[in-house]
């Protein structure tokens, strides 16, 4: 008998940020995730864990909306269905609710995860990888002054080499902020990231500042439909990143039909799962886009299923992805860490997702 789903639980948790590493961007500060997991549970014994990362203000997805959904929603329309193929799971999921990609992705991490376990294989190699074991990472830097000067010695304190700072808020505070993380980080990588902050005007004033600082890339300066306005900026000579524009294939490719980016950032949640995330990324290689691998602020199973979907696309940015679940928070979900030096996360090369949630977090599915 094929393997079926038998069951779906969910579990709640909630991490404080480390404060010397709050992000404070143009869509508020992230000083907290509230965040759902999933485990799935089918007929042969197999397990797999999955993450919901959603905030509402960014999102307008959460752990209490996500868990309401999975129960009502995704979970009748999948419990009893055959494992395989997760694909065909990934769509049934569209039939039974609309939007909702990160709760959606949540599930989707579980099924993945407890296929690649049945296989014995990492979640990566189940996707068609790995075109590499390790990722190169870096961590954003937000807040003015003292605040900034706090966050990159933490972050430095912490093994990272590659920063983008948040911008968007105020166009003179902005730049004042990237005049003084160049201060600090020297000759290090240092992007930006405007989180759409910016309009038109304040973005084409702000490039030939920001290329005198040496930015590398300039991530979303504009709201994200705004895909012509993001080319005009693209014409200035910096390179662009596409991230809160690109949610699903149709926002890629009207992307690249606006030419509008450079770079596209990729999240497991925005694409509503690992297999979608990576198939999406192979989109983006056929014409001619890189791809990196953006942050929510995932915990230790999103930054897991993160680094597996990069060990699995096979084109990836030079930029440094943002895969930071092992640094941002003050404590952490798994039983032992993402292997990360601060440069560098890396594939363990377990099956599955590769990671163990903590004992006592185990014990609060229902």
């Amino acid at each position: 008998m094929t393997d079926a789903i038998a069951a779906i639980q969910t579990a709640h948790v909630s991490l404080r940020a480390a404060s010397e590493l709050l992000v404070r961007g143009a869509r508020g500060p992230h000083d907290r995730s509230d965040f759902l997991l999933v485990r799935v549970l089918t007929s042969d014994g197999a397990e797999g864990y999955g993450e919901v990362s959603a905030t509402p203000i960014w999102s307008g997805e959460d752990g209490t909306s996500a868990d309401h959904f999975i129960h009502t929603a995704l979970g009748p329309a999948l419990i009893g269905q055959p494992l395989t193929p997760v694909g065909a799971l990934e769509d049934l999921m569209d039939k039974v609710l609309q939007g909702n990609p990160f709760t959606k992705a949540g599930v989707s991490i579980a099924l993945w995860d407890a296929f690649a376990r049945t296989l014995d294989v990492p979640l990566a190699v189940a996707l068609g990888g790995p075109y590499r074991t390790e990722v190169p990472i870096k961590l954003s830097l937000s807040g003015n002054d003292e605040e900034l000067e706090r966050a990159y010695g933490a972050a430095v304190a912490a093994g990272f080499g590659a920063f983008k700072v948040k911008v968007g808020l105020d166009l003179v505070t902005d730049l004042h902020r990237v005049r003084r993380a160049r201060e600090l980080a020297g000759d290090a990588f240092l992007g930006t990231d405007a989180n759409g902050g910016w309009t038109r005007a304040e973005a084409i004033r702000a490039v030939p500042e920001l290329k005198a600082s040496g930015i590398t890339f300039l991530e979303q300066p504009l709201e994200p439909r705004d895909v012509r306005g993001a080319n005009e900026v693209r014409q200035l000579g910096l390179p662009v990143i596409a991230d809160e524009s690109v949610f699903d294939v149709h926002d890629l490719l009207a992307v690249v039909e606006a030419q509008a980016a450079d770079v596209a950032s990729l999240y497991v949640g925005k694409s509503a799962g690992p297999g979608r995330a990576v198939r999406m990324g192979q989109l983006a290689a056929a014409h001619g886009i890189d791809v990196l691998i953006g942050s929510n602020g995932e915990l230790g199973i999103g930054a897991a299923a993160q680094l597996q979907v990069a060990a699995a696309l096979p084109r990836l940015s030079a930029y440094p992805s943002d895969i930071i679940g092992a640094h941002y928070y003050t404590e952490d979900v798994l039983a032992k860490p993402l292997d990360s030096d601060g440069r560098h996360v890396r594939l363990t090369g377990g099956p599955g997702l590769g990671v163990t949630l903590r004992d006592d977090l185990l014990r609060e599915f229902r």
